[in-house]
Order: C-alpha cells, then sequence, then structure tokens
C-alpha cells in the first residue's frame, strides 16, 4: 500500500506521501482509494491519476488548473512533466481556469 493525499474534493491528482510501486494499493486516510492501482513506480511527492484524464483535459490540484493532459494517463499513472503541460506562470494565458 501506498498513501496519498488528496488536497481537494474536486482534485483529479493525489499526491504520494510514500514511494509506489507498480501494483500498489493507494490510500486515503488509511482507506483505500476504489479502483486505483499504480500502474507503474511513482517517487514520494509526485503525482497520481485518481480517474482516467483525457488528453487536453485540465489536470487539477487544490482545486485549481495546474496544467493540461497531453496525452490520455490511466487511473492510477504518473502525473508528471511526460504527460502534463504546465499552463500556469506561461505569461501566454490570461488564465488557466
Amino acid at each position: 500500500m501506498v498513501r496519498a493525499i488528496l488536497l481537494d474534493g474536486g482534485d483529479n491528482v493525489v499526491t504520494l506521501i510514500d514511494p509506489g510501486t507498480q501494483g500498489d494499493e493507494v490510500t486515503l486516510g488509511g482507506q483505500p482509494l476504489a479502483n486505483v492501482r499504480l500502474v507503474g513506480d511513482i517517487p514520494f511527492g509526485h503525482k497520481l491519476a485518481t480517474r482516467p484524464i483525457a488528453q487536453g483535459e485540465r489536470i487539477l490540484k487544490y482545486g485549481k488548473v495546474i496544467g493540461q493532459a497531453t496525452a490520455a494517463i490511466l487511473a492510477g499513472d504518473h502525473v508528471h512533466v511526460h504527460n502534463v503541460e504546465a499552463l500556469r506562470a506561461r505569461g501566454d494565458l490570461k488564465e488557466a481556469a
């Protein structure tokens, strides 16, 4: 099992507070996160998708948009620079809402 924290109920990612290995079950507050197991290894402090995220869909953390998926992301997938384009502080966008 790997522990994670959910920062806002509307987020589509959680942050791991343990490093995780492929196949690990994810828990929030000691309770299993329904139907989510790690698709691959994920380091401590990194994000994990709690549900499938379509290419182009916004990534939500802290209840705010932090990026946009550059590829389809499975539930349990690592969410990081390889599949997310940052939208915050780019300067060419008015607001990532």
